[in-house]
C-alpha cells in the first residue's frame, strides 16, 4: 500500500497522505510521491485544481520521529548529512509547491503539527474540519521549523502571534485558526472533503490563465513594491485580454450563461 493515495474527481487531484498509524507522519517516500504528484499535476491541462489531506483521523503529524530514533540508534548523522537530507527531500517538496501555479488547497481532516502544520502553510487555502487542530511543535522535541514555518506563519498571522505559536508550540482548534486567517473555512469533519472539493471544482473550472496570472501577480506583490507590481499587471493584463478565454467570459456575460474556458 502506499503512502500516498493519488486519485482524480473531475479535474481536481487528490494526494491523501497515507499513513494513518502513523498520523500521516511524513517519509522520504511519500514527499517524494507528493513532488512527483505536484509537478504532474502542473504539467496536465486536465488539472484544474491540487488537494491535500489526510488518511483517517489526522492531516499530518509532521517528521517521523520512530525513523530519527532508529537513526540514532545506529549512529546519528553528521550536521552536513542532516542539511542535505533536509534540502534534497523535504524542501523539494516545498519549492515544488512555491512554483506550482494551479490552486493548491489543504484539506486539514485533524491534527497537522510541526512539519504536518508547514505543508498546510505552504497551500494556497486551507480548509479544515471542526476536529483539526494545528501546532508548530518543533521546539518540543527540541527543534526549529525545518519546513517553512518561520516564513510562513508570520505573513498569515503577524510576527507576534507567530512567536508566540513557534516558541511554545501549544495547540490552536479549528475555530482559533479560522479567526487568527490560518484556515478560510470549518466545516463539520463529515463535509469536509465535499465541501473541499466542490470549492476545488469551482476553481478547476475556471480560466486557467487568468488564474495562474492572479496567483503569480499576488504571491509577486508581497515581495516587491506597488510601481513595480502594477508594472506586471499592465503586462500580464495584455496578455489574457488576447485569450479566447477572455473572449468568452465577455460572451458569457453578454448572454446570461456560465462560460466553458479551455485555457487558451
Amino acid at each position: 500500500m502506499s503512502d500516498l493515495e493519488v486519485s482524480t474527481v473531475g479535474r481536481v487531484m487528490v494526494a491523501k497522505l497515507n499513513r494513518p498509524e502513523k498520523k500521516n507522519a511524513l517519509s522520504e517516500s511519500m514527499l517524494d510521491s507528493l513532488r512527483a504528484a505536484l509537478l504532474a499535476a502542473d504539467e496536465n491541462d486536465d488539472i484544474g485544481c491540487f488537494v491535500i489531506t489526510g488518511a483517517g483521523d489526522a492531516f499530518c503529524s509532521g517528521g517521523d520521529l520512530g525513523r530519527r530514533a532508529a537513526e540514532s540508534a545506529e549512529g546519528d548523522p553528521t550536521p552536513l548529512e542532516r542539511k542535505i537530507r533536509l534540502q534534497k527531500v523535504t524542501h523539494q517538496v516545498a519549492l515544488a509547491i512555491e512554483n506550482f501555479e494551479k490552486p493548491l488547497i489543504a484539506a486539514v481532516n485533524g491534527a497537522a503539527v510541526g512539519a504536518g502544520m508547514d505543508l498546510s502553510l505552504q497551500c494556497d487555502m486551507r480548509f479544515a474540519s471542526e476536529s483539526a487542530r494545528f501546532a508548530e511543535a518543533y521546539i518540543r522535541v527540541g527543534l526549529i521549523p525545518g519546513n517553512g514555518g518561520c516564513y510562513l506563519l508570520p505573513r498569515i498571522v503577524g510576527t507576534a502571534k507567530a512567536l508566540e505559536l513557534l516558541w511554545t508550540g501549544d495547540f490552536v482548534s479549528a475555530e482559533e485558526a479560522l479567526a487568527l486567517g490560518i484556515v478560510n473555512r470549518v466545516f463539520s469533519d463529515d463535509e469536509l472533503m465535499q465541501q473541499t472539493l466542490d470549492f476545488a471544482t469551482r476553481l478547476a473550472d475556471g480560466p486557467p490563465i487568468q488564474q495562474r496570472s492572479i496567483k503569480k501577480l499576488l504571491y509577486q506583490s508581497l515581495r516587491t513594491d506597488l510601481r513595480t507590481s502594477l508594472e506586471s499587471v499592465a503586462a500580464q493584463m495584455a496578455v489574457v485580454q488576447s485569450t479566447d478565454d477572455y473572449k468568452e467570459a465577455i460572451k458569457a456575460y453578454k448572454e446570461k450563461r456560465k462560460p466553458r474556458f479551455i485555457g487558451k
